[in-house]
């Protein structure tokens, strides 16, 4: 999550037709130089630098080739102005040149199918700086309360090649994990992802090296580098006992132990909805950062003031959302949506974040009832901007509409009103999380699952919300017990059955006139609870 409020910062370019360079589909697609080896771990170090603002490091990649290829051309991910020296590789090469954001390898062998290699490079400069952390990708060069230095990177947006060299597409996780070695100043600590493994005093300097072991997708791959405290805690929960570690400023110790305490309950919630919590063996963890929040695997970037709500603002303008803290539970959403189940491509990051943002509804009604979830989910309706399109351009590393958040909520909530049936509704939340487990995922193989295990063909709501900026309405006339009605702004063939009068009676609207007679004459009464508009009409023009 760069946080819903990108909405409103990046509005105003919405409208502008948007033009993709072949920068745009080298780093957005499986290309030729991407799609014959697939990385199997990162081993890295990184040294950021508060005076200089820079940063420096050694990534090793190790990889395996997936099928026979002569001669292929390798591409590794490095934005620009960072810098690359002493590459090695054990295979044979001939040249390796940079151009724009990327570096080509070019080999003059035959690879065979099975190869387990590697290569690895020294990286140094002076990273992009984001402006406006989380919402613009880049490294943050704060000060902490105390007035002293305090470094991490928001990475969402542009990827981990931002500052290390990688092959930086969401398709290809290392899926053997990753050793990070954070290297700081002896009085400071540095936080990666996973569990801590070892940490080492070398003169003037500390090495903090941290190991995941399971899959993880390149933007979650995050040091932070500050003056923290630790304490723990244990969750009892679905895989036995998981380890919740927190790391906060020092000065934020008292705070973090009792805001913090709603993350059991928040784990207990999400464990019922949608299963085992997917990285017992990395741990989970909560860290202080110098920004508002993002998703890291086992690494939940933390920012929000130790205060309910979003920056204690409530989304749904129900006082619901102020009920518990935003950033922990949405952040922690996605190691369910987006962290366990990936993406391939940008473009359906509807995936991470549809059903993330439901996720606070789902929190919602386990701790608090189902009144309370769905003034959440009616209220969050109110942002919906309806601007263009949730899935976003395949192949040239482009996500679509704000939307995905709240709108896709609402797409989420509505076929949950349709299927009426919460235990066969969570059996698919946690059926998800177990076929796509540690996977990376299209919307077609999302969109297919939900279809199959609902037993309901969605495949035209699906459209309608992800790929149209229309609403459905409902056009509708009542005479006596007498309703006629019809679809209105739909996709062709759009099916979508309405339960009325409080679920007494189903009416299936297609774009033609139906009717239909009611039990009673009495006024009929719409469920607010799909994401619809109903329109009352005095005649209707045949």
């Amino acid at each position: 999550m760069r946080s819903v409020l990108i909405l409103f910062l990046i509005m105003p370019f919405w409208g502008v037709a948007q033009h993709f360079t072949k920068q745009d589909t080298l780093r957005g697609s499986d290309t030729a130089f991407r799609n014959f080896w697939d990385v199997k771990k990162y081993e890295l170090t990184v040294e950021p630098d508060a005076v200089t603002k820079s940063v420096k490091g050694h990534n090793k990649i190790f990889f395996e080739i997936t099928k026979d290829v002569e001669n292929p051309t390798f591409q590794i991910d490095l934005r620009q102005p960072m810098a690359y020296h002493n590459f090695k590789a054990k295979f044979k090469y001939t040249e390796v040149k940079r151009d724009g954001d990327f570096i080509f390898i070019k080999t003059k062998q035959h690879f065979r199918k099975g190869q387990y290699l590697s290569m690895e490079m020294d990286y140094d400069g002076c990273p992009q700086i984001a402006e406006n952390t989380p919402w613009d990708g880049g490294w943050v060069f704060a000060k902490d309360g105390k007035g002293r230095p305090w470094m991490s990177v928001a990475q969402e947006d542009k990827g981990l090649s931002l500052w290390l060299p990688c092959k930086d597409i969401w398709r290809d996780e290392p899926e053997n994990g990753i050793t990070m070695t954070v290297i700081t100043p002896k009085d400071m600590v540095g936080i990666g992802n996973g569990r801590l493994i070892s940490t080492k005093s070398l003169g003037n300097k500390k090495h903090y090296k941290w190991r995941v072991i399971n899959p993880i997708n390149d933007y979650s791959i995050v040091p932070s580098v500050g003056y923290y405290a630790h304490f723990s805690d244990v969750f009892n929960g679905e895989k036995g006992k998981l380890n919740l570690d927190y790391w906060v400023l020092d000065y934020n110790l008292e705070k973090a132990r009792k805001q913090f305490k709603q993350v059991n309950s928040m784990l207990e919630a999400f464990e019922y909805w949608f299963g085992a919590y997917p990285f017992y063996e990395d741990s989970y963890k909560v860290v202080d950062e110098p920004y508002l929040g993002m998703e890291h695997q086992s690494n939940i970037a933390y920012g929000n003031g130790y205060q309910n709500g979003y920056a204690g603002k409530d989304w749904s303008d129900s006082g619901v959302g102020l009920k518990w803290d935003f950033i922990i539970v949405h952040e922690s959403g996605h190691e369910w949506f987006a962290n366990n189940i990936t993406a391939k491509d940008r473009a359906d990051m509807w995936i991470h974040e549809s059903f993330t943002c439901y996720s606070e509804t789902l929190f919602t009604q386990y701790v608090f009832g189902k009144a309370e979830a769905e003034k959440y989910i009616i209220g969050i309706r109110k942002n919906i901007q309806n601007d263009k399109p949730i899935i976003g351009h395949y192949g040239v590393d482009n996500e679509g509409s704000g939307d995905m958040y709240w709108k896709g909520a609402s797409m989420v909530h509505t076929i949950r009103t349709v299927i009426n049936d919460d235990n066969k509704f969570r059996t698919i939340l946690r059926g998800l999380n177990k076929t796509f487990y540690h996977k990376t995922v299209t919307s077609d193989e999302v969109e297919s699952y939900i279809n199959e295990h609902s037993g309901i063909d969605f495949s035209t709501v699906f459209r309608q919300y992800l790929t149209t900026t229309k609403v459905p309405i409902l056009e509708y006339q009542q005479n006596s017990n007498v309703l006629r009605y019809r679809w209105r702004d739909v996709v062709k063939g759009f099916d979508l059955p309405l339960r009325i009068n409080d679920g007494a009676e189903v009416i299936i609207p297609a774009e033609q006139w139906q009717e239909t007679t009611l039990k009673s004459s009495t006024p009929v009464n719409f469920d607010i609870n799909y994401y619809v508009h109903y329109q009352k009409l005095d005649s209707i023009l045949r």
